[in-house]
């Protein structure tokens, strides 16, 4: 019988997220804010967070692995969700269990960009909360720092705080910078203005992958009881399309020219899947030749593919059809994830269509060439985020 793929490889899982524990802001900033910091209410038996008096997230929305039911029938408290989602050391508890030796972690409360920190607004409580969050993030990961990857929350309403910001982390070990991948839906330029080169440009100079997570959007329709599909079938609509959304994310940063402005940022597309990027990629080949690109920009002296071959990650989870197909042609790309703990994530529960990561791996990787599956599990995300796996 031969060894299990999580048995040969140590895995890298790029997509995971922190249930944030209730103290993470009260016990970080000044009591000067009262109780407009972000904490945590119990209502009617359920924990919700606030700021100030404002609802901004649901712990048990967050932490739905292993549940016995499906949203909206969250968990309703800390006392219901297991510690691995919110406590470092039980986490890396539980990814021995899962033969996982990484996990990159991603926030909730600050939303999937960042932009739920504006929602206190107050620029000043902005700022103490997103730095206080990467402070409270790195403390975390430091119970194994080689093993636990934080992801820094970025104020990219302000650009200027943002480069502080990106620096500020930069020294304190941080590999990867939160993007949002919509900030137009927040009132800001869309990706392709040169409005956020500053940020490209601290990443890039701090050696920090920039990752676009799916969701950075307005995802108030998400929460719909739309009477037309009902709940549950408008968020399985929205989740979808949520993924989608991120070919538009990469298209937005070919065509803008970011990739040939900063050839050495590295570039991930977070919990998005990664089948449709053959597609997407030739499309842009296909149009960038079809429109003469290259006429209009003479200095873009790659196709859109070479740039993304060169410099652009996506991630994929739960596909089986065209995965492997994507991962053949895209080798050095393609990146695992599982979205732990979200309703999403590779770790079922009763009522979830996921399997476990490993039985997974073996039913769509097995097969694939040893040196593509150290890419693919170990070998790309190492190089992206600094791990170190030992012999």
């Amino acid at each position: 019988m031969s060894t299990p793929l999580f048995e040969q490889y140590r895995v890298i899982d790029i997509d995971t997220h922190l249930t944030e524990p209730a103290d993470v802001w009260t016990s970080r900033l000044s009591k000067k804010w009262g109780d407009r910091v972000p904490h945590v209410r119990r209502v009617d038996g359920t924990d919700l967070w606030f700021a100030g008096d404002t609802p901004v997230g649901m712990p048990g929305a967050y932490s739905m692995a292993g549940h016995d039911s499906t949203p909206p029938d969250f968990r309703k408290n800390f006392d219901e969700i297991p510690k691995s989602m919110y406590e470092a050391n039980a986490r890396l508890a539980f990814m021995d269990e899962e033969k996982i030796y990484a996990q990159v972690l991603y926030p909730n409360v600050g939303g999937f960009g960042s932009a739920n920190f504006r929602k206190m607004d107050d620029p000043e409580l902005v700022l103490d909360c997103v730095r206080a969050y990467n402070d409270f993030l790195v403390d975390f990961c430091s119970a194994d720092p080689n093993r636990l990857i934080p992801v820094m929350a970025t104020p990219f309403w302000d650009i200027a705080a943002s480069v502080t910001e990106i620096q500020r982390c930069a020294a304190k070990g941080y590999k990867a910078v939160l993007m949002c991948n919509t900030p137009e839906a927040h009132g800001q330029p869309v990706l392709r203005d040169r409005h956020w080169d500053p940020i490209w440009a601290a990443s890039q100079d701090a050696a920090m992958n920039v990752s676009f997570h799916v969701g950075g959007g307005d995802l108030s329709e998400l929460m719909k009881d739309d009477a037309n599909v009902g709940w549950r079938a408008n968020f399985a609509r929205v989740s979808v399309l949520a993924f989608i959304d991120n070919a538009r994310c990469l298209t937005e940063i070919v065509f803008g020219g970011l990739c040939h402005r900063f050839p050495d940022l590295k570039m991930i597309s977070v919990e998005s899947g990664a089948s449709w990027i053959p597609f997407v990629v030739e499309a842009m080949d296909w149009q960038w030749r079809n429109n003469g690109v290259a006429k209009e920009h003479p200095e873009y002296e790659l196709l859109p593919s070479e740039y993304f071959k060169r410099q652009i990650y996506a991630s994929f989870w739960f596909e089986e059809d065209g995965i492997a197909q994507a991962i053949e042609q895209y080798p050095d790309n393609i990146l695992y994830e599982t979205d732990y703990p979200h309703p999403t994530c590779q770790a079922p529960g009763p009522a979830s269509a996921g399997t476990r990561p490993q039985l997974y791996a073996e039913k769509v990787l097995r097969g694939l060439p040893d040196a593509t599956l150290r890419k693919v599990l170990h070998d790309t995300a190492a190089k992206l985020y600094g791990v170190q796996a030992p012999l």
